[in-house]
């Protein structure tokens, strides 16, 4: 079954991958066998929040709601499904702890990836050794929103800081000219360049960061898009202990 993987991750030897749409009939339990058989699988019930739990927390009949998994043993494989939203997936270089989360235009408006890092650094990763993947989503000129969700995700989302980790001179009207741009009475939102920014609001270097170019919609041969057919069908993303 096809799947793409993380340069970055795999030249630092984590077990990583982003499937396609061939993997929609699959489930992890059966994709594992692909690659680590023997390990745990850490699932969830995605619900556009904030909330990360540890690996060992999925080890129940029931799925627990919640975006996000940190590892807490050395035999997990950590699974996300998307069909637009960002798989991201974090990994320490030197503590060989690794993360995933779920996230959308909500999971950013709620800082998801601020709580996953927070929860990273106190197990004691540190910024210079944490890696972050960000694997096939929707893309700027494909997601698209009216006035109002623009307005609100603004306020929610955009902050001095972080405009200030983007490039030193960058000005934030130029910076919004990156972000969004009208397109016939809808304005297109950069989730991939937010998501970037966040991440670098929490002090990862700009080198250890790597952003997909695969858009899911656009490469609807390969990927499920809500966005775009409003499917309930979902492609898997996982990283391994």
């Amino acid at each position: 079954m096809k799947y793409y993987s993380s340069p970055l991750l795999c030249k630092n030897e984590f077990r990583n991958g982003f499937f396609t749409k061939s993997s929609f009939e699959a489930h992890p339990e059966l994709l594992s066998q692909y690659i680590s058989g023997d390990y745990y699988n850490c699932i969830l019930k995605q619900v556009h929040s904030n909330k990360i739990i540890l690996g060992s927390s999925t080890q129940t009949n029931l799925k627990i709601k919640a975006d996000g998994i940190v590892c807490d043993k050395f035999n997990q494989n950590l699974w996300i499904y998307t069909a637009d939203c960002m798989p991201i997936l974090f990994a320490d270089k030197s503590k060989r702890l690794v993360a995933a989360i779920h996230c959308g235009r909500k999971g950013l408006e709620k800082r998801i990836i601020k709580n996953l890092v927070k929860i990273l650094y106190k197990r004691g990763c540190s910024r210079e050794d944490l890696i972050v993947a960000i694997g096939p989503s929707i893309s700027k000129k494909n997601y698209l929103v009216d006035k109002k969700i623009f307005n609100e995700f603004n306020k929610k989302v955009t902050n001095k800081r972080s405009i200030t980790f983007f490039r030193k001179n960058e000005n934030i009207s130029n910076l919004k000219n990156l972000i969004m741009s009208k397109k016939q009475d809808l304005i297109q939102l950069d989730l991939k360049k937010h998501a970037y920014l966040q991440i670098l609001s929490e002090n990862i270097p700009h080198k250890n960061i790597e952003i997909s170019n695969l858009c899911t919609y656009d490469f609807d041969n390969e990927f499920y898009s809500w966005r775009k057919t409003k499917t309930i069908f979902r492609q898997w993303n996982f990283i391994c202990t």
